[in-house]
């Protein structure tokens, strides 16, 4: 028997976590069976060497008798900031014969105090105006920021770390390299109270002794686009359906060098970026498509040699100067005047969850000509993610790429389903006679069918490759039996699963929504948990729940919730305002993890006290709030009254285990009571 897969807070090899004292994982092989663990040791280490000498400078846990293989916490020495820990464990089976000692594993501790970042918000001077709702889109292009610097040549360097976040979607490069193979970062979150940070190991990238430069390409995303069905309902600005957290997207980024004398150099972003909007990214939202203009490709934008490019480049300004920003702002409460400029964060969080990832590649299968020029491509699976295009053509030639699920009876494109999503990219050529490849890098579609138009000639399969995207989460269940519909059956719940877990549980990857609805995630977080490792997951998304808890203690119908507010009784609904004690219950169910209900006890006390308020004295249930009720149910739906009464029920048994299993007997009784009095009811 021996200890593998050894994971850190649910991931492998974590780099700047911030949880202060992690939980330690691993699982189990043994080549026979009846083979169990007794008992287990772990050992910590500050350096690499250190450990593999037996010297655990930061913990040694000693043999402790227990068969527990999950969320282990650390229990040594505190740990501060930018510290890097080796560890790795053995065990001792029920011979009590021990295991050789695992293969090393690492974690770093990220940025933990305020005073750690030097770095400075950074935007460009945005002039535009407030977008408006209109038939024409607003879609500004990407920003490319740069900063050149210089490392020292009389000591090598020993380590580099890369911090950023930003306000919108960030990839950072650094001397021309893409720094890690992470989409959409850092993040969604309720920008205005918390942002995401990211943290990555760029040792490799820097040259010693040398010029180096340090970029970024920004877009809006969450931040600044277009999101959820915010212009097909006028919601938003100016009911624009976009901007809803802030009008410019910013940038914080924290470069640190340690050289191998112990000195440290520290690049951070200030005013003496510079920022050009001259890039081939012409226009770049998740839900609407980007559109990609090759003839302004300038590979040497982020290198030394190369910071001459023909792109007009202004000065970085602080993020501040862009405000304020008055706009009129539209929910469900009505119009009232907000402000879209720079508002920092309340505070940085280090991000919880696996990155979103290309996970596997689907090159197109036929290629179909349904009308004169409109090409077709299948790729012969759902999913969600993007197209590696592989092209030969004309400088300034243009091809439009539009995206579906299904197709017409005629063979021709279904877009209807997509409502205002305009999911379409644009690529135009540089003419280059070796061919061209291009790949979208800040949005995704929901599809199967690719169209194409704009060819000259009748193209190949092998033009168009799907590239899978999700939130990198690896599956630990298979299913498969003699009844292929019911394998298929499985299967496609598993690409569901894949397609919608992007950053957040969404509805729906391809039309104007791809929201974190609540009833949708707690009706299937337990088969999510059976298909995949989802812990780390759902713990990223239960502080976006809290988050967006309402103050009278109700949860919204989504999370985040980037619409606004609203009007009491507008934006929640039963079963779908539930999944605030349901998926919490079901991660301790799947995982066995009590951190993750003590960190949401008070929100969901909150919630429940809200509940107990809106019921009848009876402790039946009342019509209140949105009226999903049952959602699928078309001819003869269920009263909501009855299942508002049911999920009540419900939350006071799930609260009431949860509470014995934190050690809160008391409220487990009172909870235990209170579903006494509805069941008489």
């Amino acid at each position: 028997m021996k200890a593998t897969g050894l994971r850190v807070e649910y991931l492998s090899n974590p780099e700047g976590i911030d949880v202060l004292r992690p939980r330690l994982s691993w699982r189990l092989e043994a080549d026979g069976r009846g083979v169990e663990q007794t008992a287990w040791r772990i050992q910590v280490a500050s350096t690499r060497e250190a450990l593999t000498a037996g010297v655990a400078d930061l913990w040694d846990s000693g043999i402790m008798a227990s068969p527990q293989t999950v969320n282990v916490p650390y229990a040594g020495r505190p740990l501060t900031s930018r510290q890097r820990c080796y560890w790795h464990v053995r065990v001792w089976d029920q011979d009590g014969k021990p295991s050789p000692w695992s293969e090393v594993a690492t974690w770093s501790m990220g940025l933990l105090h305020p005073d750690d970042w030097q770095a400075r918000w950074i935007s460009f001077a945005d002039h535009s105006p407030v977008p408006t709702r209109s038939d024409k889109l607003t879609l500004p292009p990407a920003r490319h920021f740069a900063r050149t610097f210089a490392t020292r040549s009389d000591a090598p360097v020993r380590r580099a770390t890369l911090y950023f976040s930003a306000l919108g979607l960030a990839e950072m490069y650094l001397n021309g390299k893409r720094v890690g193979d992470a989409w959409f970062e850092p993040g969604w979150s309720d920008y205005r109270r918390r942002a995401y940070y990211r943290t990555h190991d760029v040792t490799a990238l820097v040259q010693s002794g040398e010029a180096n430069v340090l970029g970024a390409i920004v877009a809006d995303g969450w931040y600044a686009g277009y999101v959820g069905y915010g212009l097909l309902a006028g919601l938003g600005p100016n009911r624009s359906g976009r901007a809803l957290y802030g009008k410019t997207p910013a940038l914080l980024a924290q470069l640190e060098i340690e050289y191998a004398d112990g000195a440290r150099q520290i690049v951070t972003t200030d005013e003496t970026w510079r920022v050009s909007a001259d890039g081939p990214i012409r226009e770049a939202d998740l839900i609407m498509g980007e559109a990609y203009d090759a003839r302004r490709e300038d590979p040497a934008w982020c290198r030394p040699d190369g910071m001459k490019t023909g792109w007009h480049w202004e000065p970085a300004i602080p993020a501040e100067a862009n405000g304020p920003v008055p706009a009129v702002f539209h929910d469900n409460r009505g119009d009232r005047e907000v402000d879209l400029g720079f508002h920092a964060p309340t505070r940085l969080q280090a991000y919880p969850a696996p990155p979103i990832r290309v996970t596997e590649e689907l090159p197109a299968k036929t290629v179909t000509e349904p009308s004169p020029g409109v090409y077709i491509f299948d790729l012969g699976q759902n999913f969600a993610g993007v197209i590696r295009l592989r092209v030969t053509g004309s400088k300034g030639q243009q091809l439009r790429i539009r995206y579906g699920e299904m197709l017409h009876p005629d063979g021709r494109l279904m877009t209807e389903n997509l409502r205002k999503a305009r999911a379409t990219d644009f690529y135009t050529l540089r003419g280059d006679p070796e061919g061209e490849t291009w790949t979208p890098r800040f949005t995704y579609h929901g599809f199967r069918y690719v169209e194409i138009t704009g060819l000259t000639e009748r193209p190949d399969p092998s033009m168009v490759t799907g590239l899978v995207l999700h939130n990198d989460i690896p599956l630990t269940g298979e299913f498969a039996c003699s009844d292929e519909v019911m394998t298929r059956f499985w299967r496609n719940t598993v690409w569901t699963q894949r397609a919608n877990f992007v950053e957040v549980p969404t509805d729906c990857p391809q039309r104007d929504e791809r929201l974190g609805w609540m009833g949708d995630a707690q009706i299937y977080a337990g088969a999510a948990a059976r298909n995949a490792d989802v812990a780390a997951f759902y713990t990223k998304w239960l502080d976006d729940v809290e988050e967006a808890q309402l103050p009278y203690g109700a949860y919204p119908d989504y999370c985040p919730y980037p619409m606004g507010h609203g009007t009491p009784g507008k934006n929640f609904g039963t079963a779908w305002m539930d999944a605030g004690i349901i998926v919490p219950w079901t991660v301790w169910q799947e995982y066995g993890d009590t951190r993750v209900i003590e960190r949401h006890w008070d929100s969901m006390t909150r919630f429940m006290e809200w509940r107990r308020a809106t019921t009848t004295p009876e402790g039946l249930g009342v019509s209140i709030g949105n009226p999903w009720g049952d959602w699928l149910n078309l001819d003869d739906p269920t009263p909501v009254e009855f299942i508002d009464t049911c999920y009540h029920a419900l939350d006071c048994r799930l609260m009431a285990e949860m509470a014995e299993a934190i050690g809160r007997p008391l409220e487990a009784r009172q909870y235990r009571n209170r579903l006494q009095t509805i069941r008489r009811a």
